[in-house]
């Protein structure tokens, strides 16, 4: 007694329950996905929504019948259902009635695929019932028909794993009615599991190219937002790197200042040399910690430019320099020029050059104008080019200029727009407001 209790502790689960080998669980595995796939769900209603038309042939076909070709999987099942019809009729049954079972399993397929098959593989036997002896056994020429194209389409519709099961369980049904009643009519089960194995085969081919298409096409949308973010975070970069530049002079002038500004006073009290001290070392500490913050977005091998950041007074140096390379550029000045914060101006320089420059990539030959206005609000920016002229073919670029373009008017609380023009040219236009406060 006690050598069977110990036995059966051994054999016994942790839970109590007792061990199964492992060709019982993956039996059970097997039955389990037989269940998910045909029996989980069968009279679930799911209706077959219209075809895409954005395919290469579908997209150039006129708009009123690329609606109706929407339809055409539909269209297909129907008249796949309307051909079984004509089959029964041609073969002279003796139970036309009978041929509309088959046939409403087809179409059954458009609303309820996985109860289609069920519904065409019960209905074999009864149209062979009513159908008489001529019609082959287990499946009549209508039978057959109908069962392949229910396993073709409800393949197309679900998955290859539910294909797999629909085939042999017809294989196991076509089996069993042919070695019940095989003495008297035969089986035919050989040629519709060899001609469903080539149609599910196809089917199975195309849900993986399907699936491989989406794959890529969701790696390239992944890949073409990490491409966006890398660029964005590039060009923040370097407005940073280049404001640095900017503050880090002013904060130098007015430690400087701030330092010199005792000994132009004479015999200044106490209190004002204590003002400019503690002014110095704020100018200092601000600085230091500017340098700390934002050195974090220098590269190891930059280098701090010799010469302050450019401002719009080295416009016409650029322009110049864009004329020796062969771009012919007007430059027309509006409104009171003014002084504006060396932000705002480097900001609207680099705008400029990065707008002639995409002039000189993509529209070789062209001709362009730089439109600056001064307004009571801030600064306004244009620059247009007319299409490419000559035999210069564009260069592509590395599609970082207008999100430049947009991170610096954005981090002025400005606006910019940029798209193509009428004649074919191209059009950046940006406005950058400027408070009184804020002229130097």
């Amino acid at each position: 007694m006690a050598d069977v209790t110990e036995t059966t502790q051994r054999f016994s689960a942790p839970d109590g329950s007792s061990s199964r080998s492992p060709e019982f669980h993956h039996a059970m595995g097997v039955l389990q996905g037989l269940r998910q796939e045909l029996f989980h769900d069968a009279l679930a209603y799911r209706p077959l929504p219209p075809m895409a038309t954005d395919g290469p042939v579908t997209r150039r076909l006129p708009g009123r019948i690329r609606q109706y070709a929407a339809w055409t999987p539909h269209a297909l099942v129907v008249g796949a259902a309307l051909v079984l019809l004509a089959i029964e009729y041609d073969s002279g049954g003796v139970f036309f009635p009978a041929g509309l079972v088959p046939a409403a399993a087809v179409v059954l397929t458009l609303v309820r695929p996985v109860a289609a098959f069920w519904a065409s593989l019960a209905a074999t036997p009864v149209y062979g019932f009513f159908a008489g002896e001529w019609a082959g056994w287990p499946w009549s020429p209508t039978t057959f028909f109908s069962h392949l194209v229910v396993l073709t389409v409800v393949a197309a519709r679900t998955r290859p794993r539910t294909a797999a099961w629909m085939w042999a369980l017809t294989g196991l049904y076509g089996m069993f009615a042919g070695s019940l009643f095989g003495s008297d009519y035969g089986s035919n089960t050989a040629p519709l599991l060899f001609a469903s194995a080539l149609a599910l085969l196809g089917v199975t081919v195309l849900h993986v190219r399907r699936e491989a298409r989406q794959e890529v096409t969701a790696e390239r949308t992944v890949t073409a937002q990490e491409r966006s973010m890398r660029t964005l975070l590039e060009e923040r970069t370097t407005i940073a790197r280049e404001l640095h530049d900017v503050v880090a002079h002013h904060m130098s002038v007015v430690a400087i200042q701030a330092e010199a500004a005792p000994y132009r006073v004479e015999n200044p009290p106490p209190e004002l040399e204590q003002a400019f001290v503690t002014i110095r070392e704020n100018a200092v500490a601000a600085l230091t910690e500017l340098r700390r913050v934002l050195g974090v977005v220098r590269a190891e091998d930059y280098e701090a430019p010799d010469a302050p950041q450019p401002t719009l007074a080295d416009l016409d140096g650029l322009l110049a320099n864009v004329r020796d390379a062969g771009l012919t550029v007007d430059k027309a000045v509006t409104g009171a020029v003014r002084d504006l914060p060396q932000g705002v101006e480097l900001s609207a320089y680099r705008i400029v050059q990065e707008a002639l420059s995409n002039v000189l990539r993509h529209a070789p030959g062209a001709a362009a104008s730089v439109e600056i206005g001064y307004v009571l609000g801030g600064l306004g920016l244009r620059v247009v080019n007319g299409p490419a002229r000559g035999l210069v073919k564009p260069s592509p670029g590395a599609g970082h200029g207008i999100t430049g373009m947009r991170e610096r008017v954005a981090m002025l609380n400005g606006e910019l727009t940029a798209g193509p023009t009428e004649d074919g040219g191209y059009e950046v236009a940006a406005f950058v407001p400027v408070a009184k406060e804020e002229a130097p």
